[in-house]
């Protein structure tokens, strides 16, 4: 199935880079470019693509509030095109539905990984990628947490809950609470289906914003 991208970014330059990128891609196909956050928005009710690569820093509506409007609906999935290290708004940006980053300077093969990654209706958010997000930007003021966000949960996916929110894999879970790899499948699975998440990315913020984990962990 061939994946439908549009790319996002007010600099020309960096949308042609893109595309020459992904134009040798059987699996992948730019079904159009976006230079502000509102072309974006209208652009994915017109094509309708699978994923949209969405830079941040964009004159009238920005690449966050992009995001919040896109993601609203059941689709497309959003990527976060940013320089990973300086941008203060990538957690503003997951919190608003992206499923994951990347960084402009990043390999093909890299890139090519990460949109078939969020497409296939996953996180770019690898354990190592989780705890840097963690540590730069978990302790940063944000709204007022809720607690009402995990209720309905049992008290082991409330454990299983706080380890995602810690950034460990399903693996590292497993270990950590003397259960099976499998186990730990299911009950990452059941806590998207009780807390309405659309992907482990999202997992780590409910952690945060209700006090399981904190930026100290």
């Amino acid at each position: 199935m061939t994946i439908r991208v549009v790319l996002t970014d007010d600099q020309p330059l960096v949308r042609a880079g893109l595309r020459v990128l992904l134009a040798d891609t059987p699996d992948i196909d730019v079904v159009g470019e976006a230079g502000t956050g509102a072309e974006a928005v209208r652009l994915v009710t017109d094509v309708r693509p699978d994923v949209v690569v969405m830079d941040i820093r964009m004159p009238g509506m920005d690449g966050i509030e992009a995001t919040r409007i896109i993601t609203a609906g059941a689709s497309p999935r959003v990527l976060i095109l940013t320089t990973f290290d300086d941008d203060e708004y990538v957690y503003a940006a997951l919190r608003a539905g992206a499923s994951g980053f990347l960084v402009k300077d990043m390999a093909l093969e890299e890139i090519l990984g990460a949109i078939r990654v969020v497409a296939a209706g996953d996180a770019l958010i690898a354990p190592s990628v989780t705890r840097r997000l963690i540590e730069e930007f978990a302790g940063r003021p944000e709204p007022a947490r809720n607690p009402r966000a995990i209720e309905g949960i049992t008290d082991r996916e409330r454990e299983v809950l706080t380890l995602v929110g810690r950034g460990l894999s399903n693996s590292e879970i497993a270990a950590e609470l003397f259960i099976s790899m499998a186990t730990a499948k299911a009950h990452v699975a059941r806590l998207f289906t009780k807390l309405d998440a659309r992907d482990r990315v999202q997992l780590v913020i409910i952690a945060y914003d209700s006090g399981l984990v904190s930026p100290s962990q």
